[in-house]
Parts: C-alpha cells; structure tokens; sequence
C-alpha cells in the first residue's frame, strides 16, 4: 500500500513540474505590441498599437467588419499622443494622449480621436467623447501589406500624413503643427534684435513657403558673417532660384559646391548639381549687365 502511494505521489510531483514548466514558455504573440515616436514640429507624436498580419485571410470586410468601430490594431486599445497642439481637419486638438479608432467603410473610412484610452470595442465606445471624426477615402496599395502599420509620412517642418495600412487598404489624415503663426511672430521679433540666427530663419522661410525677400535678406547676412560655410551658400542659392535670380544661384552654388567637395559633402554636392542644371535650364538664365546678389 505504501508503495503505491508513494508511486502516485511521485506521479503526481512529477506533472506538476512538467506543467509548471509549460506554464513558463515565452510563446510569440500573434500581433506583436508597438510604441512608435517620431519628433514632429517643435514636439512629438507617439503611437502605441498592436500589429495583426494578414495570414491569408480576408481582412476587411470578413475579419474587419464594415460599418462597425474597429480598435485599429489587435489585443489592447490603440492610442496617439501629441505632445504638442495640432490641427486635424481644420480643428485644433490640445496636446495630449487620445485614443484612435476607425470604422472602415468599403469606399471610405471614418478615423476618430476618443478621450477614451481603453476602447477595444463597440461595446465600449461612446461617442459623446469623440474629440473629432474625420471621412477619409480609400486609397488601393500596388503590394500587400502583411502587417497592419500606422506609419507618420510625408513629414514636414508643419504637417504629416498619418497612414494607415493593411493588406491592400490605406487611408491617411493629414497633421498640421499650431505652431507656425506663433513661431513667425518669435522669428521677426528676434530678428528686430542685435544677435539674430539669420540662417535658422531664411531656411524656415525657405521650407515654408513664405516671404523670398526676407529671407534672401536674412540669408545674404548669414553668408556675409560666416563666409565659406557651404551649406548657408546652398541655402543661400536656393533662396536666390525662388527669387528667379537664376544667375546669381549658379554663381553662388558653384562656389558652395567647391567648399562641399573640401568636405566631401556628397548630399549637398548633388543638390547643387541639381540646381545649376535647373536653373541654367530656365529661359531667364543670363548675366545681367549689373547684378546685386
């Protein structure tokens, strides 16, 4: 009798060890979890979602329903932060976290911000706590996308797309930073002053768009008390073909592009190629009799 207790008991010990050791297997989760940071503006914006793959099946529309909310990932709730004010849509979103979700549609999708964080469902969605709703529609992709990506694109000093992408789908929502008209103001009233960051502000002009004037203004300071520096002369020729003076650029990018080969700055060479081409190209490109740079 004895024996055969003492048979079960080591029957016994022995599976739970076997058991706890199955317990301790690290498996592979089947949409793995992702944080994503990318510095936007003057700040950031992070996204945290999970990352189901196609797997050979149909994705919207069979796996992803139409018409229903979708958590825009797997397992846990998917969110966006800001960690400064934007602009979706025309309407300004506060700095903050938010949680994202969609209700994809076969023509178009709807892309909601929440103040919920812990949405996984239409059962926990409410929509009095949307923060915006936006309609976007459907763009086809040439290749599969195995893996559900919501990816920060097309980003510039003021905006990026947010796209998100599954199988053959992407919608994307574009971003713009609440920032610009404040940081025009903060440039202008610096540049009023006696020490004045002359290349900073022709290039943010440069980028955005904005008055060619000025910044050539700026720019031509910029190269007058740091001369040789070739990437203000590069600026300084790019500022120049926007303000159409096309002689003056090459002249000025030749030069930039002598100081770039000192330095083996193959980037900046290329682009300088690239201008004197377009700009001696131009049907206004002579020398006039008297040039002012």
């Amino acid at each position: 009798m004895k024996k055969v207790l003492f048979s079960l008991l080591a029957a016994g010990i022995a599976f739970a060890g076997n058991n706890a050791t199955a317990q301790q297997i690290n498996f592979p989760s089947p949409s793995t979890t992702t944080t994503v940071k990318q510095q936007f503006a003057t700040s950031y914006v992070e996204l945290s979602y999970s990352r189901p793959s196609v797997k050979g099946r149909v994705i919207f529309g069979g796996l992803v329903p139409y018409g229903q909310i979708w958590r825009t990932g797997a397992n846990s709730a998917t969110t966006i932060e800001f960690g400064q004010d934007v602009i979706i849509n025309d309407k300004t979103i506060t700095k903050g976290k938010y949680g994202l979700l969609t209700i994809p549609g076969e023509k178009e999708w709807t892309v909601i911000l929440t103040k919920d964080l812990d949405v996984t469902g239409a059962g926990a969605y409410k929509q009095e706590n949307d923060v915006i709703r936006v309609t976007t529609p459907i763009k086809t992709l040439a290749e599969t996308q195995e893996t559900f990506a919501i990816e920060c694109n097309n980003i510039t000093d003021i905006s990026f797309s947010l796209d998100l992408k599954w199988d053959k789908t992407m919608v994307s929502v574009e971003v713009s930073a609440n920032y610009d008209a404040e940081l025009v103001s903060q440039i202008e009233q610096i540049m009023s002053k006696d020490t004045r960051p002359y290349y900073a502000a022709a290039s943010y002009y440069y980028n955005n768009k904005k008055d060619m004037k000025k910044a050539l203004e700026w720019i031509n300071k910029a190269d007058e008390l740091s001369p040789g520096r070739y990437w203000i002369q590069t600026m300084k020729a790019k500022i120049q073909f926007e303000n159409k003076l096309y002689y003056d650029a090459v002249v000025t990018a030749e030069l930039a592009k002598t100081n770039a080969e000192k330095a083996d700055a193959q980037s900046y060479i290329t682009t300088l190629n690239a201008l004197i081409e377009n700009a001696k190209k131009n049907p206004e490109y002579k020398a006039p009799k008297s040039r002012k740079k």
